[in-house]
């Protein structure tokens, strides 16, 4: 959580139930230039703040953060690059490259574990390609759709997503996925996708799906196999997509597949050591 001397804030550590008093703390320890670890909830000496679930939270504040830590880290998620921030007990705030240590207490600091956001690239068409994206950007994910229907990439580039028209089925530069980026396919002529169902499996990637029936699937795989692409590759692509069995409804369908991907993605970070 972010607050600044005029007591704006963004971000959040209790849903709203002791944020008011957590600023009002942030702007006293600011005027006093110390860091400080208080206490809000049970165990704490601030009587007249509890928190409905009974619960309590070990707040470290630090007035004055290293600007150039954040810019860093600032830069890192954006290169997808996850990080963490190192806050010590005295204010000091360092950032390095993820390794192995957990969000926690280590001493006398505090790391927290930073993971670039859940993207989305969605390669297809029809109403499915753009009920989906419409979807994940307002849940806050980060768009990419590729499509050979031009209406669709001129009304997603109109609403400011990230939208590019394909000309062909070939490979595409385009397409060029890390461990947190998710590829669904959506496309109604199967021959659309091969090539570029091909190029995402060679990628690492948090999940990669194709929009289709148990059969289309067997008959996908079969078709990509012939293409030289290895059983183990071949386990990595999900058919059918979606939580919600046999869904039609190109609405229904993509909060299906958007559910089945954010669960991936957060089961993803909160696996992580």
């Amino acid at each position: 959580m972010a607050i600044t001397e005029s007591g704006a804030y963004h971000g959040s550590l209790s849903g709203g139930c002791v944020e008011a008093a957590v600023v009002g703390e942030a702007l006293r320890i600011i005027a006093s230039g110390s860091p400080e670890c208080l206490r809000l909830g049970v165990g704490s000496p601030y009587i007249d703040i509890r928190l409905p679930c009974g619960g309590g939270l070990d707040l470290l504040i630090v007035p004055d953060p290293a600007q150039e830590s954040i810019e860093t880290a600032r830069r890192m998620l954006e290169r997808r690059i996850p990080v963490a921030l190192v806050i010590g007990r005295d204010g000091s705030l360092a950032t390095e490259q993820l390794g192995a240590t957990g969000t926690g207490w280590h001493g006398d600091e505090f790391v927290a574990r930073h993971h670039p956001d859940l993207r989305l690239m969605i390669v297809g068409h029809g109403t499915e390609t753009d009920a989906l994206a419409r979807l994940a950007s307002a849940y806050g994910a980060e768009v990419a759709v590729f499509s050979p229907d031009a209406d669709i990439i001129a009304r997603l580039a109109d609403s400011g997503m990230s939208a590019a028209l394909l000309k062909t089925p070939a490979r595409s530069d385009l397409l060029s996925t890390d461990a947190f980026t998710a590829v669904v396919m959506l496309f109604h002529d199967h021959d659309w996708e091969l090539d570029l169902m091909g190029q995402a499996l060679e990628q690492e990637a948090l999940f990669i799906g194709a929009m289709g029936s148990r059969s289309t699937q067997a008959r996908r795989l079969d078709a990509l196999r012939s293409r030289g692409l290895s059983d183990a590759m071949l386990a990595r692509l999900h058919g059918p997509i979606g939580l919600i069995p046999a869904t039609r409804d190109p609405d229904t369908l993509a909060l299906s597949v958007l559910s089945q991907v954010v669960e991936l993605y957060q089961s993803q970070i909160l696996a992580a050591p």
